[in-house]
């Protein structure tokens, strides 16, 4: 039996949300999971408790995060609460850091789908090692279900691609997060999981990762601190989707997806 997932791109600001509700209805119909980063949903940094359960509404199983997760002070009612609103997992383990950072989601026809969230350490905060806890996380959840995705939300490439290969044999799909790009390199590594090293943003393109150009340009020029904010035009949904057999979690097929607002373009 084949399982179709897609995984969404980062959601940035309200251009991303836009599309995301413009689009999921159909994609609903065509995927039997749907996950998706919403780290940046909110304005261009963070979360808020309405803002994630307005997208878990619209169809999403499982929203992923990473290093912009605690941007909102909100986030802290939600994310102890909300098993389907992830952080990464390789948090420090104190009691004091709320939230999850995995978990197995009932998706369409009775599957269950097991999601980790990682983040790395490259040019990036120094927390826990990705590598031992996503291996003993993805190890952990197949007891439970064959199939694992695996969000790792990283800086530099060659960790993201070191991940792949750490989980091949055992993983559904490593896809990557974080760098807004949406890469070309997405295929099946030999032990069989789908791989991409960046899936790209959902929001608006004619921008520098989804903040208006001019202000970044600005920043870089005169090296001072600039206050970000989300631009708009262009608008475009990214993702990956991905066909496993749901039997022995093994990917099958990897796709790029982009749809731009107000067109649905012909999914395979």
């Amino acid at each position: 039996m084949k399982t179709r997932i897609l995984f969404i791109g980062d959601i940035m600001g309200r251009p991303g949300r836009e599309l995301c509700a413009q689009h999921l209805p159909t994609l609903r119909s065509r995927y039997d999971a749907i996950v998706a980063n919403c780290e940046n949903a909110a304005g261009g940094q963070g979360v808020t408790g309405e803002i994630a359960h307005a997208l878990l509404d619209l169809g999403i199983d499982a929203l992923t995060s990473g290093n912009h997760i605690w941007a909102n002070r909100d986030v802290f009612a939600i994310i102890g609460k909300e098993d389907r609103l992830l952080r990464p997992l390789n948090y420090p383990s104190d009691p004091s850091i709320p939230g999850r950072g995995a978990g197995v989601y009932r998706v369409r026809g009775g599957l269950r789908l097991g999601v980790v969230n990682l983040m790395g350490r490259v040019f990036m905060k120094p927390i826990e090692c990705p590598f031992r806890v996503g291996l003993a996380a993805v190890e952990e959840l197949r007891q439970e279900t064959p199939l694992v995705l695996v969000d790792m939300h990283a800086e530099a490439t060659s960790e993201k691609q070191a991940m792949g290969w750490h989980l091949d044999g055992l993983a559904t799909a490593v896809v990557g997060t974080h760098t807004h790009v949406q890469t070309s390199d997405e295929t099946i590594l030999p032990g069989g999981p789908a791989y991409i090293t960046d899936v790209g943003m959902t929001g608006p393109h004619e921008s520098v990762i989804g903040i208006k150009s001019e202000i970044i340009l600005h920043g870089f020029l005169s090296a001072m601190p600039v206050k970000h904010e989300v631009a708009k035009g262009d608008a475009r949904l990214e993702a990956v989707a991905i066909e496993a057999d749901s039997e022995t979690g093994r990917a099958l097929k990897i796709e790029r997806v982009r749809l731009r607002k107000g067109v649905m373009e012909e999914l395979q």
